[in-house]
């Protein structure tokens, strides 16, 4: 073998250990060290859900009596809190439960090999959408709650659609605030490379990066980011106390999955209300605009000087849109 092929066999040979012996050598701190109960509120509750092979402890709160029931899902980096300004006045007439999704808020973070069994976990559970699917179902039966009002926010959204297309018969109707329907997962490829024994060892790592642009992201989901207040913004960050917070939504990452909803918008033939913010920067309006247009059954809310979060930021209207669609449900 000649001496220039010696040399470039020793630089691959170097370039592949560095690949796959380097990311194990990167130390990655731990995150987090408050339990989740010591961050409840007074109407905070707990609930252990089954889910595959194990059961996952579920955070959540339930106020008002009244059908239907109102489930609310919320998106991504988000939790109960986000529910803050509309539940109590959709609980004036409606039973309304808010949980907060698997990787998110006070429900339990289950790891990689305490929980469940190799293949749930390929399979996404319990962080990837059809699972929370799955759970939000399993969830509605532990809470004796036969059929009811999904209401969704951004990939809260796409978990509502998800949930209906599965159990149809258990979704009275839809109310998608600025849903992420016609965003895809990340490629084959990709998913196999975020499966990786290294990507697992650093996933975390690039998970924590989410306190240097989240501020940023949280802020162009408003219209007016200066509504952001100091209280709202504690109440955004509260659960990156919590242990292990970065490897659930490093695992979040891994279980994502190109979910094609927009090949099935025919089959919910069911009354969907869609609002959207006439300045949503995360889901941009006019993707809202086409899925009202492109689902059978559907009216569209747009909400003016508004973002992606419009139970947030503009509440009013926001209730006055969901209470005129229920309204029109018993007609």
């Amino acid at each position: 073998m000649k001496r220039w092929q010696r040399i470039v066999l020793s630089i691959i040979a170097i370039l592949l250990a560095v690949l796959l012996i380097g990311p194990f050598l990167v130390p990655v701190p731990v995150m987090g060290e408050v339990d989740a109960h010591m961050l409840a509120d007074a109407d905070s509750r707990f609930i252990d859900v089954q889910l595959g092979s194990d059961s996952i402890e579920i955070h959540y709160k339930d106020a008002g009596v009244g059908e239907p029931t109102l489930m609310l899902l919320h998106g991504f980096g988000a939790s109960v809190f986000s529910w803050r300004e509309v539940m109590g006045p959709l609980a004036e007439n409606h039973r309304v439960i808010a949980f907060d999704r698997p990787a998110f808020g006070l429900t339990e973070r289950p790891l990689r090999g305490k929980w469940g069994t190799p293949a749930e976990w390929r399979q996404g559970k319990p962080y990837g959408a059809e699972a929370q699917a799955d759970l939000t179902i399993a969830l509605m039966n532990k809470l004796d709650i036969e059929q009811a009002v999904l209401v969704g926010n951004s990939a809260g959204g796409a978990v509502s659609i998800i949930t209906t297309l599965k159990y149809p018969e258990r979704v009275r109707a839809l109310i998608l605030i600025s849903p992420a329907v016609y965003s895809g997962g990340p490629n084959p490829a990709v998913s196999w490379l975020l499966q990786t024994p290294q990507m697992q060892h650093i996933g975390p790592l690039i998970a924590q990066r989410i306190q240097e642009w989240g501020n940023d992201f949280a802020r162009s989901a408003w219209h007016n980011p200066a509504l952001i207040t100091d209280d709202i913004w504690q109440g955004y960050t509260a659960p990156l106390q919590i242990k292990n917070w970065d490897r659930a939504l490093w695992e979040l990452t891994v279980a994502s999955r190109a979910n094609r909803l927009d090949e099935r918008l025919a089959e919910l033939t069911l009354p969907i209300l869609v609002i959207t913010g006439d300045d949503d920067r995360i889901v941009p309006t006019a993707q809202s605009e086409r899925l009202a247009q492109e689902l059978p059954n559907a009216r569209l809310t747009v909400i003016p000087a508004c973002g992606h979060i419009a139970h947030e930021e503009c509440p009013a209207p926001t209730l006055e849109a969901i209470n005129q669609f229920l309204a029109s449900l018993d007609n």
